[in-house]
């Protein structure tokens, strides 16, 4: 059996357009997970740490059979090959995946929280989502659209001319 997932991609070093269409490529040739879609690049501001470069976000939907940890060491290791180094929070980053949604999973473990604790709150994650699943709801929070419409104020800009893979 299958479970519905959502993985963003999110990166800010070297070329991120590029690494951002890598990595959706790659999550394309995950063993033991159905791509499904993956979203338009958005380029937004980042979050945190103010003085860095813009970020290329995206969205990807997967079905996976694999449990959810298992799928977050998979995410780990494409990060790996993309030269990801975890450093300080909110930091500048050659690539950065993050399981959002398992299904309807809910857990709050020190490794894995599920939904994505800050998903509702940020649009660089919810516009690229509502994108490839318009009526997804968020457990706990509500629906997609809502909460992106709560994000209004945050900028995030649509790259029109970029191709996700």
């Amino acid at each position: 059996m299958s479970s519905r997932c959502f993985v963003a991609l999110g990166a800010n070093l070297g070329d991120p357009v590029a690494t951002v269409s890598a990595a959706i490529r790659a999550l394309r040739d995950l063993p033991d997970a159905e791509f499904v879609a993956a979203s338009s690049l958005y380029r937004t501001a980042p979050v945190g740490l103010k003085h860095q470069p813009d970020f290329i976000n995206a969205v990807v939907e997967l079905n996976a059979v694999v449990p959810a940890p298992t799928l977050l060491d998979m995410l780990f290791a494409i990060e790996a090959r993309f030269g990801r180094r975890r450093s300080i929070r909110n930091a500048p980053r050659t690539l950065d995946l993050d399981l959002l949604l398992y299904g309807e999973e809910a857990r709050a473990d020190p490794a894995l929280s599920l939904p994505h604790p800050r998903l509702h709150e940020r649009a660089f994650v919810l516009a690229p989502l509502a994108e490839i699943a318009p009526r997804l709801h968020i457990p706990g929070r509500g629906p997609v659209s809502a909460l992106l419409a709560a994000c209004a104020g945050q900028q995030i800009e649509k790259l029109v001319a970029q191709t996700t893979g």
